[in-house]
């Protein structure tokens, strides 16, 4: 079985450099847009039974888009528990206030995942965000009988923790090939109830230089 994972496009927060989370989101960039149809034409050849999105807008439209740049019939479901970490108090705030403010926490998230206390923002801990999106991705494998092509549109730290708790990374170093980048393609296969990494953050479609607000 094939599984693309995607981060969803760039949004107005993600340019600010604001966390969004589980509870905020901010519309697309315009040039977003021409990404999803980057990344459109770079699958157009690749077999999609089915896609699955998290609820929140951001990766909603991102899925929606893509389906309709495609211009192919793939049914897509929402997917709760593909939303992004509960960031509690972090969420809607800068990165550079909250690195002044709590930076043993913001270090922790980036850094060091199992030093990271997420009861001090009254959020998600990484433990809790692998179990429910692991849980989610055991479940969509199940539904296509292990077998076909799916793809699975979602956000920067959930995936990052999702795609490596799959693989059987360990939560001190979830962080240990880096993060995603907007509209970014990650290529798992899964056999034999192992999940094998094809490709990480692939990115080369889009045709630019990448700055720092575009991966997490």
């Amino acid at each position: 079985m094939e599984l693309y994972f995607i981060r969803h496009g760039k949004t107005q927060w993600n340019l600010e450099g604001k966390y969004q989370g589980g509870h905020g989101d901010s519309p697309l960039l315009s040039e977003s847009m021409n990404d999803i149809s980057l990344l459109a034409k770079r699958l157009q050849e690749t077999k999609i039974d089915h896609m699955y999105a998290s609820p929140l807008p951001r990766a909603k439209v991102t899925a929606e888009t893509l389906i309709e740049d495609m211009n192919r019939q793939i049914p897509l479901s929402i997917v709760d528990d593909l939303r992004e970490f509960d960031l509690g108090i972090m969420e809607g705030r800068k990165f550079s206030e909250l690195e002044n403010e709590i930076p043993g926490v913001i270090y922790a998230f980036r850094n060091q995942p199992c030093d990271y206390d997420s009861d001090l923002i009254r959020g998600e801990s990484f433990e809790e965000v692998a179990k429910r999106t692991t849980g989610a991705v055991k479940r969509i494998v199940d539904e296509n009988q292990a077998s076909g092509s799916v793809v699975i549109v979602s956000h920067g730290a959930a995936l990052v923790t999702l795609i490596q708790s799959l693989l059987g990374t360990d939560i001190a170093d979830i962080r240990k090939d880096g993060g995603l980048s907007n509209t970014s393609l990650t290529h798992l296969q899964y056999n034999d109830g192992k999940f094998k990494l094809i490709k990480w953050n692939e990115t080369g479609y889009l045709n630019k230089k990448l700055d720092s607000s575009d991966t997490i």
